[in-house]
């Protein structure tokens, strides 16, 4: 049977458009070359570095929450803050999902604004519109960790749509 999936069109086109210039924005402040830089330098041997800044290769990375969970725990362990639990082998949708649940939980609960959070199909699906929650969540979640004095620095940088809502 033949999977068929209508395009997208319209005020849904327009708005994935919309996501899709927000992320390059980002992209062209160099957010996603600071966060995988500054997650690769936190994590360290714990995991396999991320090859690339480049959105497909850093969602294919941290699409199980498995590297968001470790990640995590190493920042909530110098805020003297219990370690998440989390499942290592998420190689089934729900587990993945849950897992990226549990990282947005334990980052809110560390400091980072509710607000600041993604819905977890946001990393999951794959959609490089989406994917600018992602990189706004670990932006602002480096800039809580640097107020908290978390080593090594995050280099933090104003995003360009601080007003605009998430559509």
């Amino acid at each position: 049977m033949a999977n068929y999936k209508a395009k997208k069109a319209g005020l849904t086109l327009a708005a994935q458009r919309k996501q899709e210039e927000k992320y390059d924005a980002e992209e062209k402040l160099g957010t996603p070359d600071r966060v995988v830089e500054w997650m690769n330098a936190t994590l360290g041997a714990d995991h396999v570095p991320c090859p690339s800044s480049q959105w497909r290769k850093m969602q294919f990375w941290l699409r199980d929450g498995v590297v968001l969970c470790k990640f995590i725990n190493k920042i909530r362990e110098t805020a003297s803050l219990a370690p998440i639990k989390y499942q290592g082998n998420a190689h089934v949708a729900l587990v993945a999902q849950d897992n990226i649940d549990t990282f947005c939980k334990a980052a809110i609960e560390y400091g980072l604004p509710e607000a600041a959070a993604f819905p977890p199909l946001d990393l999951y699906e794959a959609h490089k519109g989406t994917f600018f929650n992602v990189i706004t969540c670990l932006n602002k979640l480096g800039y809580e960790a640097n107020k908290k004095g978390f080593s090594p620095k995050y280099q933090y940088v104003e995003p360009p749509h601080t007003n605009d809502v998430k559509t």
